[in-house]
């Protein structure tokens, strides 16, 4: 695309005895991320966006994305690659930085989240009322949305917690860890691009991811058992779009609007909806293998989240001991969900 457009400006300029810098974008920034192009998040999600943005901006911004950490760095670093203007923008898994942002694990609580869409607008709205102030305010945070329902994916089949006994599964963040502990496996913390490797070669025997994200990583090649929930979701993890707040701030007016207007609360329902929706895709396929895809009923279920339970003691303990009211924090969740329709 980018070099299509390349060479239509280029013929054009000569055409009408103009150089081709009369057409180059007069801001560049590039945008790193951690998954393959062809994945869910950077082919529906943030191409979808960043195309807008340059349309919408007449050709004057350009976005150059950068996949799979081609720029360098591990996923980790990729929020403080954008603070210290290594990179201009980011996509990111809040959790690969366990600890740091405290109140947007609200959002990754077991069985607390029933749909992406609704609170991925929830929690864009917290983002707004004061999260983003209090923990992000080193960059400029243009979006922040959750994936459709996590589920185990393993080497055997798992039907209740005692079945985790001894295995060794994947979690994405420090609240997943902390369910999977509480469930009885030992957690292994990892970057989903690290997951088929891990479970190729033993060093995992599971993973915890939503269906869309198998699909890149050929996950239903490597395990032949699906564990899913009914009601609310055994987790989710919350996402930030951020980008370097002095290079939005070195934007002319006109163009922070333009990029203004295509963030914030409808991006972040967009995004939390998509990447929920092709949910099943990634599920069909692990169908057409033959795999084992299990869905346990509501009263299945809800011998999981019991069984869950100490996962917000926990948490609302050590959100106290850092001054978070962390029972507020599940309470205006919990209404802005049902607000935006969960």
């Amino acid at each position: 695309m980018k070099i299509k457009r390349t060479l239509i400006g280029a013929l054009g300029a000569l055409a009408l005895g103009m150089g081709t810098a009369a057409n180059a974008a007069e801001y560049e920034f590039n945008l790193q991320s951690f998954l393959p192009a062809q994945a869910t998040i950077p082919s529906k999600i943030i191409d979808v966006w960043a195309d807008k943005i340059e349309e919408d901006s007449g050709g004057r911004i350009e976005i150059t994305r950068y996949p799979s950490m081609q720029l360098g760095g591990k996923p980790p670093e990729l929020l403080d690659q954008v603070i210290d203007g290594v990179i201009d923008m980011t996509w990111n898994v809040i959790g690969y930085t366990p600890g740091r942002f405290p109140s947007t694990e609200v959002f990754e609580l077991p069985f607390l989240v029933n749909d992406a869409k609704p609170a991925s607008a929830a929690f864009w709205t917290l983002l707004e009322e004061d999260i983003a102030a209090r923990e992000f305010s080193d960059v400029k945070v243009l979006g922040g949305w959750v994936h459709g329902p996590g589920m185990i994916h393993a080497n055997k089949e798992v039907l209740t917690p005692d079945d985790f006994n001894g295995m060794k599964i994947r979690g994405a963040s420090r609240q997943v860890n902390a369910l999977l502990s509480t469930l009885g496996a030992t957690p292994v913390g990892m970057p989903v691009p690290a997951v088929p490797e891990a479970l190729s070669k033993g060093v995992i025997d599971g993973t915890t991811i939503p269906w869309e994200v198998t699909k890149a990583l050929k996950v239903p090649e490597l395990v032949e058992n699906h564990t899913e929930f009914t009601g609310p979701m055994m987790y989710t993890v919350t996402f930030v779009l951020a980008m370097n707040k002095d290079k939005y701030a070195a934007l002319p007016d006109d163009l922070k609007a333009v990029i203004d207007d295509n963030s914030g609360l409808e991006f972040s329902m967009f995004a939390g909806e998509v990447q929920q929706a092709y949910d099943e895709p990634a599920r069909e396929i692990a169908l057409d293998r033959g795999n084992n895809v299990v869905t346990l009923d509501a009263e299945q279920s809800a011998a999981w989240a019991e069984a869950a339970q100490p996962v917000y003691d926990t948490w609302l303990s050590e959100m106290n001991e850092k001054g978070i009211d962390g029972q507020a924090l599940i309470d205006r969740a919990k209404a802005l969900m049902n607000e935006y329709g969960s």
